[in-house]
């Protein structure tokens, strides 16, 4: 889905794993990562859309959500030196593109700066560094949520 074709979605944050509830690291299914570089943000550019977005995804069978964080800042922005930490917990309720269900899904929101990057292998065509958000977003309901909820925080 592009730019435009999500439903109604709804974003909460949550200061820890036990705060959603019990077993909350099972419910943990995606993770995204607000990095930068060199002063600027990184994001990516997916090789089959026109829009940006955060690096991240989906945490693998037997994968910690820590080595899902570092794995997929790696594999969509070729960051081969950075410096990555949790920001807290956040949910998704509402149907979208990795979504079909509307159910609220649960993610983990890291912060990373990056310091050299390396060669892209994957599905991103390019990484864009900016000064803010984007104005195309792949996800416009989400991503300027996760960046307000990260400057609340005072992480960004």
């Amino acid at each position: 889905m592009e730019n435009g074709e999500e439903g109604r979605l709804e974003v909460r944050f949550y200061d820890s794993v036990s705060s959603i509830g019990e077993n909350g690291g099972d419910k943990l299914k995606f993770v995204v990562i607000i990095a930068r570089s060199g002063g600027k943000f990184v994001f990516c550019k997916h090789r089959e859309r026109s829009t940006l977005e955060l690096p991240g995804g989906h945490i693998e069978p037997g994968e910690s959500v820590r080595e899902a964080a570092k794995r997929e800042l790696c594999e969509e922005t070729g960051a081969q030196r950075f410096v990555i930490r949790p920001v807290c917990v956040y949910s998704v309720t509402g149907k979208n593109r990795v979504n079909s269900t509307g159910e609220e899904s649960f993610g983990m929101m890291y912060y990373a700066e990056i310091s050299a990057f390396g060669e892209l292998h994957s599905e991103i065509e390019r990484v864009v560094l900016t000064d803010g958000l984007p104005e195309e977003l792949t996800y416009p309901e989400i991503q300027p949520k996760l960046f307000e909820e990260a400057k609340r925080r005072g992480v960004i």
